[in-house]
């Protein structure tokens, strides 16, 4: 393979045939306006234009992998040469994207949040997103309630979104072989979404309450709503449980008592 890929920007290219096309084949890309991230090679990115999408558009940092893109593909892609994490994904296309990323390990957290937090109301950007995490980030996004995996991006990530697990991928798939396996995540929006006026007070409830995980939530409940025991009564919260022990729910209508005794 002629391009080294660069550790610092934490590239590994997916070159398993197999699992390409099970990746390609969860949903329908004929016709549809399709988003990649981070398509490195274009491993990916040659199955789906086989699958003949309506319109494709790449998102891809490395300048040098930019470039190979574009003569590789000609007029069939789009290359957006930047960082994914400085571009207002609302502005990308004026119509709804089918997003597939293969995101690198660094920032996939970050650029997860960045998506979640910047929907606007009920309108999605995006019908569909299929991406690759660490595996020990895709078990924190799908873990349940008082599991040791349980944690604030499980909360984000299901505020918004259902989140289904694909599969996942050994080291031995990717060039060049990443110390640790992966995980590929189907996420669809929800049609059902609490009403949370600023997703920043989810980030900050949350930031406080799991700050300790393995103390009792009396403190952070206390610190943030000064003492007001009704409010844990009305919603039914025992203040003794640990953090992990919340369902999704209640982190969310903690967040509406929040914002309502701030207006």
């Amino acid at each position: 393979m002629s391009i080294k890929p660069k550790k610092s920007l934490g590239q590994n290219f997916l070159i398993n045939e197999q699992i390409i096309n099970k990746i390609t084949d969860l949903v329908k890309i004929k016709n549809k306006n399709i988003l990649e991230i981070g398509p490195g090679t274009g491993n990916l990115t040659a199955k789906i234009l086989e699958k003949q999408p309506k319109l494709f558009i790449a998102i891809e940092k490395d300048n040098e992998l930019a470039n190979n893109l574009k003569e590789k593909f000609k007029d069939n892609l789009t290359v957006i040469n930047d960082d994914v994490l400085k571009i207002n994904e609302n502005k990308i296309h004026d119509q709804k994207l089918t997003v597939f990323g293969n995101l690198p390990y660094n920032i996939s957290t970050e650029i997860l949040c960045k998506w979640i937090l910047n929907i606007n109301s009920d309108i999605f950007w995006f019908d569909n997103l299929i991406l690759m995490f660490q595996k020990e980030v895709a078990d924190r996004i799908i873990a349940l309630p008082n599991s040791k995996n349980y944690s604030r991006l499980t909360i984000i990530s299901n505020w918004k979104l259902n989140i289904k697990k694909v599969c996942d991928i050994k080291s031995n798939n990717f060039y060049p072989s990443p110390k640790i396996d992966s995980t590929v995540l189907f996420f669809e929006p929800k049609k059902n979404i609490t009403k949370i006026k600023d997703p920043k007070n989810l980030e900050y409830l949350t930031r406080v309450f799991f700050s300790h995980r393995r103390k009792m939530i009396k403190k952070p409940f206390n610190m943030i709503f000064n003492g007001k025991i009704d409010i844990a009564e009305k919603l039914g919260i025992d203040l003794n449980l640990r953090p992990q022990n919340l369902d999704f729910e209640t982190y969310y209508n903690l967040v509406l008592e929040y914002e309502r005794l701030r207006s």
